[in-house]
């Protein structure tokens, strides 16, 4: 792991990964209909080839998923600015995120929301995390290692629950633990295995369910990996 005394110098990286290719990463996201200007700003703002091994640093500000080990990857730009800006559009003030992973999601929410709680179930990934968004100062952020499944009931209720991994069925204890009128924003598999970005508003005891796009997340799995 990079030390404080490197990160000024990480920050402003050099050649793919410089500010002028995450600029040009930026300025796509735009084009490809990202609107929020605060998601915009933030992801032009932070490191994304810090969370990527170095081999593959060079490749973090391309419009592609990338591996982070363990059978897990980093969302491709597009992917993160629009569950960010899925998020932002509810005003939370608590966020819930499961599935930590590489921690960029993370951060960039961290950067715009008043108080986020993230679970990781692979502890060398949720360690790996830490160490990033500590190094950043994203002090808004609790992390557990923990199945993600059962979310974080002492911290309930939440504005948003965000999913970064794909549930083959709504889950339930998760529903349970937003407050009324909030909103779990996740990938949900359909009864052919089809993945859909979903939107789903909790309205008392109801909830409100819109597939919004076909995505492509790994699954959302059960137990913790020590």
């Amino acid at each position: 792991m990079h030390s404080p005394e490197q990160l000024p110098e990480l920050l402003r990286g050099v050649g793919m990964t410089s500010q002028r290719t995450r600029d040009r990463m930026v300025a796509r996201l735009a084009d490809q209909g990202i609107e929020d200007e605060r998601v915009l700003t933030a992801m032009a703002s932070e490191p994304r080839h810090l969370f990527l091994d170095e081999a593959l640093s060079h490749r973090a500000y391309e419009d592609t998923s990338l591996p982070i080990g363990l059978g897990q990857t980093l969302s491709q730009p597009w992917m993160v600015a629009r569950m960010t800006e899925l998020v932002l559009n509810e005003s939370p003030r608590r966020v819930l995120e499961i599935g930590t992973g590489s921690g960029y999601q993370t951060l960039i929410l961290a950067r715009l929301v008043p108080e986020l709680w993230s679970v990781e179930r692979i502890n060398a990934l949720h360690h790996r995390a830490a160490e990033r968004l500590r190094l950043l100062k994203a002090y808004n952020v609790r992390l557990r290692l923990a199945d993600g499944g059962h979310g974080w009931s002492e911290a309930a209720p939440f504005d948003v629950i965000l999913l970064t991994a794909c549930a083959q069925e709504l889950p339930d204890v998760l529903v349970s633990q937003l407050a009324d009128g909030g909103v779990m924003i996740l990938p949900l598999a359909d009864a052919g295995g089809e993945q859909w970005l979903t939107r789903v508003r909790r309205v008392g005891n109801r909830q409100e369910v819109k597939r919004l796009e076909r995505v492509r997340f790994v699954p959302l799995l059960q137990g913790v990996i020590r």
